[in-house]
């Protein structure tokens, strides 16, 4: 007799024949969940890879607070476009760079960042001008086409005037290797990337608003709850769907081990669904940990 599991994706549903503990450890680990909102973000960031050579690359921001999901598709975007090797010619191709944004920002600790990515030997004599000419030459050697910055609001740590010179590099490094710029950071990051006036007007804005009671919501949890292996539909109702969004305070990643937690305990109970009785009794294992950075 062939089981058909209409409710699950086809990798979830080929976790049905693993033993429960193997299910559970695929649910624990951290695996991508395609949802509506996140792939509308990463096609506006694949569009970026299409864009003509130019001094006035296109660029986007997308802000949101801690827990929305920024770093996932950061890290969605930046694994689908791997550095590549070529054995033919020897050259090694990086389409995406993606970096983190110093905790304390200035020029040279910029360089530093991005020299030790690139993989370029330590020189602690070395000048700015030198780090910066040392950075352009293996970023246009390797081909980057969009450098990624993430927690881009660690720029407000700095003065006023830190700011302006990391914010004039990162315009610097744009224009001269005609290149695509992404930020992501918390809502306050939209501060320190307007001081350079220039520079915020080639950012597109996305913003990750916390999850309403609306029909993107309901598709994020559809997208999660077809991930999980679990033998049934879970069907639940709208009490159930703003029970979630109280809990969590609509955040993603609190919404995400919500669903975590419970369908691990529908699958040691032997329920094989998440029932609305499982969501209004839940309560995080860790009272005040219902949300992850």
């Amino acid at each position: 007799m062939t089981f058909t599991f209409r409710h699950l994706t086809s990798s979830a549903a080929a976790l049905l024949a693993e033993h429960d503990e193997r299910r559970i450890r695929a649910i624990r680990s951290r695996r991508w969940v395609l949802y509506p909102r996140a792939k509308q973000a990463l096609d506006r960031l694949r569009g970026l890879l299409d864009q003509p050579r130019g001094t006035r690359m296109p660029s986007i921001a997308i802000y949101g607070d801690s827990g929305m999901g920024k770093t996932m598709i950061m890290k969605q975007f930046r694994d689908e476009h791997p550095p590549s090797f070529n054995t033919v010619t020897g050259v090694l191709t990086t389409p995406v760079l993606a970096m983190e944004m110093t905790s304390r920002p200035g020029e040279r600790r910029f360089y530093a960042e991005l020299l030790t990515l690139l993989g370029a030997p330590s020189r602690p004599r070395a000048d700015i001008a030198q780090m910066e000419l040392a950075a352009m030459r293996i970023m246009e050697a390797i081909g980057v086409q969009v450098l990624v910055i993430d927690e881009v609001h660690n720029l407000l740590a700095g003065s006023y005037r830190e700011q302006r010179i990391v914010l004039n590099t990162l315009r610097f490094l744009s224009n001269r290797l005609q290149i695509s710029l992404v930020c992501f950071g918390v809502n306050e990051a939209r501060e320190a990337i307007s001081g350079d006036v220039q520079l915020a007007r080639r950012f597109e804005q996305l913003t990750l608003n916390r999850w309403a009671a609306n029909e993107q919501f309901e598709a994020l949890i559809g997208s999660i709850l077809r991930n999980m292996p679990l033998r049934h539909p879970s069907v639940l109702t709208p009490n159930a769907l703003r029970r979630i969004l109280q809990i969590t305070d609509g955040i993603t990643a609190g919404i995400f081990r919500l669903i975590t937690d419970l369908a691990i305990a529908a699958i040691e109970s032997g329920e094989e669904r998440i029932t609305d009785e499982a969501v209004q009794g839940w309560e995080p294992a860790f009272q005040g940990e219902t949300a992850v950075a």
